[in-house]
């Protein structure tokens, strides 16, 4: 379960290569496609006996052809002959089978990642947002990109290569001890030195892939969040201190790499010290086995080359391990990922009031993001139907936690916030964001055209549109617009303004006609002329809707039927415009130093001015 107090470090979250548990968890991914991996595994055996029956058909061609000189040489040429033709022919087989086994895997393995991604970001997009803001965008992309790709990894070469290698491992060890037992017996003695080198070596490479990565997702994030505020970096000189600080994440990654190469640098050499001792073992003993015509040649040969084939699926899966590990690690966060419960309960049963009419409470609600500083506290207030209220308060008073709070993004902690009367945990999340419309001081646009930017997923006519875009004041965009609705924007809207974007955002709201309206700093950042524009909007916008307003613009402000003044959580101050000047408080305060520094006179006293910042805040 996501909680908002945690952070939830996933890049400790890493797979141990023999959790049969995880192993289990990812073949099930493979269960829709079981016949093409079957089909796959065939052809693995296929493949596996092709290379098996390789050195036998050298034994046979050594001691029935080459050494067997009581037999004519036409007939030993010709036995040669049809061996090579045998062989040959095997490998033919060998290659086909390998072409439709790779064929199959890529097609398994491409159908299984499309499944995988689509049911993470479906998974993503049901999240709580608590979870979006314990986690960097950086971290969450590596999930849907590295951590899928690794795991194509694996469904495409490791699982078939892991039960083809094992299965090949057996069988040779099978074959020989059918050729030679006491031989066999003789190479096994290096076995438990080769068991307890592996043993070493798994553990070291997990705890170097475990850094690897752990250093990977930090560069991730790192990037993310510094070309998102390019802006910021350039305009306060800051490139060359950004520079240094990932010119130091780097060299840990190398660092981390070069140690990981430096425990496959000592690991793989060795497995060829191993294959050597087994070759002098095998010369030594089967020499003289050969010398007391107790063994042939080819059996000595075919004993060499077998024991090649033995080592190799050892210097096979030594190489293979480094994906194993990296896709044991990213199906791990993967699945730890896709565990995420919402944290915010749903109603098994919502209810959906007949007639909304758009009446809001807030009784007594305390909240906080990390259980310790209240952000609200004690808060109660009410929004009549159709009735405007609008909220002011210094940095951090809780202003925009009344959205988060209000859109169920968060539930309060003690108190309950309603809507039409019905406690919001009673309604469906999803029916309650149909009926807010937001319009926030930025402004999320996609890459599309106006039009599909102002329906989103709905379906309006041509008239209905003009209608909207005309109420939104937008008509004075589009018309200087070469395709008018149609014209296609920039990622994020680069090529419109921020008023421009607004005028948007409210077009956006009124297509979908809802019952309240909340506008968190619509008319920031605007210059004169758009404001103008974007007041009238909100004219049209806030008419015949219950409307929360945060802001801090007089014009904005003054039309609001009843304001609301917010200090650390709670509520100071309440009525209109001209009564809370009138009173000479903290709004006083507030509307002095918008429009001024200069020494305020509050209750026959003169104070020194205050600097008070109101941008919004959680």
């Amino acid at each position: 379960m996501v909680h908002r107090h945690g952070h939830l470090s996933e890049e400790d979250e890493f797979g141990h290569i023999g959790d049969v548990g995880l192993w289990a968890r990812i073949l099930a991914f493979t269960y829709p496609h079981r016949y093409r991996v079957m089909l796959a595994i065939v052809l693995s055996l296929i493949i596996s006996a092709t290379a098996l029956l390789v050195p036998y058909l050298i034994r046979i061609g050594i001691d029935r052809y080459i050494v067997h000189e009581s037999l004519a040489i036409e007939a030993r040429l010709n036995g040669l002959s049809i061996l090579a033709a045998i062989l040959l022919l095997i490998m033919t087989l060998g290659f086909v089978a390998n072409f439709f086994q790779v064929t199959v895997l890529e097609w398994t393995g491409q159908h299984i990642m499309h499944a995988i991604r689509q049911r993470l970001f479906s998974h993503l997009l049901e999240l709580h947002l608590a979870y979006f803001h314990a986690n960097p965008v950086g971290r969450l992309v590596t999930r849907l990109t590295n951590d899928i790709q690794n795991m194509h990894e694996m469904f495409t070469t490791v699982i078939v290569t892991l039960f083809n290698e094992m299965l090949k491992l057996l069988a040779i060890v099978g074959i020989l001890l059918w050729m030679n037992w006491r031989l066999t017996l003789w190479i096994n003695l290096i076995v438990p030195i080769l068991m307890i080198v592996s043993m070493g070596f798994s553990r070291l490479a997990r705890e170097a892939f475990r850094q690897i990565r752990t250093t990977l997702a930090a560069i991730n994030a790192y990037l993310q969040e510094t070309l998102s505020g390019m802006v910021v970096i350039q305009l306060f000189l800051r490139e060359k201190d950004t520079s240094q600080r990932f010119t130091r994440l780097n060299q840990e990654y190398m660092a981390k790499t070069f140690y990981q190469i430096k425990v496959f640098g000592f690991f793989l050499p060795l497995i060829e010290v191993m294959n050597a001792t087994a070759l002098a073992l095998i010369i030594w003993y089967g020499g003289g086995e050969i010398l007391r015509q107790q063994m042939t040649l080819g059996t000595m040969v075919a004993f060499i080359t077998y024991m090649r084939l033995f080592f190799q699926p050892l210097r096979e899966l030594s190489q293979q391990y480094s994906v194993v590990q990296s896709a044991m690690a990213s199906a791990e966060r993967i699945f730890h990922l896709l565990e995420m419960e919402n944290a915010l309960p749903y109603p098994v049963n919502p209810v959906i009031p007949p007639a909304l009419t758009g009446r809001i409470e807030f009784r007594k609600v305390t909240f906080s993001y990390d259980s310790e500083h209240p952000v609200i506290q004690e808060l109660s207030f009410t929004v009549a139907p159709g009735e405007t209220v609008a909220v002011v308060g210094a940095t951090g008073a809780g202003k925009t936690t009344l959205i988060n709070l209000l859109e169920r993004f968060y539930d309060p902690d003690r108190g309950e916030v309603l809507l039409d009367g019905i406690n919001l945990h009673h309604l469906n999340p999803s029916w309650l964001r149909e009926q807010i419309g937001l319009v926030m001081q930025e402004v999320f646009l996609i890459p599309g055209t106006i039009r599909e930017n102002i329906v989103l997923d709905r379906h309006l006519p041509d008239e209905d549109l003009y209608r909207i875009a005309a109420a939104s004041q937008l008509s004075r965009v589009i018309k200087d617009l070469p395709y008018g609705l149609d014209t296609r924007i920039g990622e994020g809207g680069m090529d419109l303004s921020a008023g421009q974007k607004q005028l948007l955002a409210f077009a956006r709201v009124l297509a979908r006609d809802p019952r309240v309206l909340v506008l968190d700093e619509a008319t920031a950042n605007v210059d004169s002329e758009t404001e103008m524009f974007i007041e009238q909007a909100i004219q049209t916008a806030l008419a015949g809707r219950s409307s929360i307003v945060i802001a801090h613009r007089l014009s904005t402000i003054r039309r609001a039927d009843r304001i609301i003044v917010l200090d650390q959580g709670r509520i100071v101050e309440e009525g209109t415009h001209t009564a809370l000047m009138d009173q000479g408080g903290l709004y006083y305060h507030l509307q002095s130093l918008q429009n001024g520094f200069e020494p305020l006179s509050v209750g026959g006293k003169e104070d020194e001015p205050v600097l008070v910042d109101l941008d919004i805040s959680p």
